[in-house]
């Protein structure tokens, strides 16, 4: 389906309005596909801030870190740490050598939980993905890499 079906557009758009308007709705699509989470308890927001903190491989990181890697830089990262240890996924401590340092770790309980997960996750990407071949992806991922060249 064009995004001229799907929204229902009525007269030509101008390419750069067609494109950014593609890019909005193909973006809200895929946000639809993170309701998978909720059977989880999560948001996407927390699952994003669980997989920073795998990646940390057992090293902590700071509040300034999860903002800096966040995809929604928008988010509250305070308040999702705060429900994400409320659920025991993570824990926050006091750094030994500087007080006012706070480290935040992935709990053993949130390691095994995207253990769970990321075999679903990776089912749901291929889903959305499935009409692009190898070629495609590659070529769009450049595409939206050269799109955020002023980031």
């Amino acid at each position: 389906m064009t995004i001229e079906e799907a929204i229902k557009a009525v007269k030509k758009m101008p390419i750069t309005t067609k494109t950014v308007i593609n890019i909005l709705y193909t973006s809200r699509y895929i946000e639809k596909q993170g309701e998978r989470f909720k059977s989880y308890g999560l948001t996407m927001q927390q699952y994003n801030v669980l997989r920073i903190l795998r990646g940390q491989n057992g090293s902590p990181a700071n509040l300034c870190t999860l903002q800096e890697r966040m995809i929604d830089k928008n988010s509250n990262t305070t308040r999702l740490v705060d429900k994400l240890i409320g659920k025991e996924l993570v824990e926050r401590n006091r750094c030994a050598e500087n007080r006012r340092k706070v480290e935040i770790f992935i709990t053993e309980k949130g390691l095994k939980l995207l253990e769970e997960m990321d075999p679903i996750t990776e089912e749901a990407n291929k889903e959305i993905l499935k009409y692009l071949n190898e070629n495609e992806l590659q070529t769009l991922n450049k595409l939206l890499d050269k799109l955020r060249t002023d980031e």
